[in-house]
């Protein structure tokens, strides 16, 4: 088939899709995601004040470049939405290390075409790939992340280090699924699992929520039921260990070979890091409170 012909039959597809890429320091994992975006006739970047070449690559391929202070995943969302002046009402939000198979593509242009007015956003699968495959099992997958938006009808919070969202009408689920690749180094990646580590064990350390029920931990939406086993382990002890087993043993991370042990290894020591983290500030605060001083 003519690949012009190919390439406008896309075009079509995806008529009214606004897409959001959100970048640190991202001129390795660019090309990647930018590349995957050639569809897509409004590619907004917001970015957190890179120091690499990361505004020269988004400006080099078109996508419309903006920047912002980092003051959460949240708060960045919520800046992009009320700041960039998207050209469609469909935003699709990615990670700069994310990039969106053809597949994914045509099916978001169908949905903006058809514009739901019951559907508010929709859920994605994100395929995890490391050391050049896909770790299906070891990284849990399916994993759904809200990543589809109507302008209108959704806003941000900040969660620890990442974001959740209030979305006004139904939230729908995409048949096809995205694709997570991190090109950056392996010491990249713990630096920055260093940094998230430290959001959550914040966020953790001052929550003060009841322990779910197992209605909660059994329910059908994959977001809630996530969110409650998030509450539940931040209560349990050698949660890294216990986290180890579950994905490792009955999630089945060992069919992913040795990439699997080393992966389930990686995700158990950020357990780790939260965990003794988040004892570390209650123990702080608690030793503040017995001085008398304020908290």
């Amino acid at each position: 088939m003519n690949p012009e012909l190919c390439n406008a039959r896309d075009d079509a597809m995806t008529a009214g899709v606004s897409v959001m890429v959100f970048t640190l320091d991202e001129e390795l994992n660019l090309p990647h995601c930018l590349a995957s975006l050639h569809w897509c006739d409004d590619v907004i970047v917001v970015d957190s004040f890179s120091t690499d070449k990361t505004e020269a690559l988004c400006r080099s391929a078109g996508a419309r470049f903006f920047q912002h202070a980092f003051e959460g995943f949240g708060n960045q969302r919520n800046w992009a939405l009320d700041h960039t002046s998207p050209r469609h009402p469909w935003i699709l939000i990615l990670d700069a290390d994310e990039r969106v198979p053809p597949a994914l593509a045509q099916e978001l242009g169908q949905i903006a075409q058809a514009d739901p007015v019951e559907a508010g956003a929709y859920r994605v699968r994100r395929r995890f790939h490391l050391w050049g495959r896909w770790l299906r099992h070891s990284s849990l997958y399916p994993s759904w992340v809200v990543r589809f938006v109507r302008h209108d009808r959704v806003r941000y919070r900040n969660r620890g280090h990442a974001e959740t969202q209030d979305v006004q009408g139904r939230i729908g689920d995409l048949a096809n699924d995205l694709i997570d690749e991190n090109h950056k180094s392996l010491d990249e990646w713990f630096e920055r699992q260093n940094r998230y580590s430290s959001k959550d064990a914040e966020f953790e350390a001052a929550m003060d929520t009841p322990l779910p029920g197992w209605r909660e931990l059994t329910r059908g939406d994959p977001l809630a039921r996530r969110a409650a086993l998030k509450r539940l382990a931040a209560r349990i002890p050698a949660r890294g260990l216990l986290y180890f087993l579950y994905s490792y043993l009955w999630r089945k991370g060992f069919l992913d070979g040795v990439e699997g042990l080393m992966f389930c290894r990686m995700r158990a020591l950020y357990q780790v890091q939260v965990e003794v983290k988040a004892f570390h500030a209650r123990r702080a605060r608690q030793r503040t409170q017995q001085s008398g001083a304020p908290t």
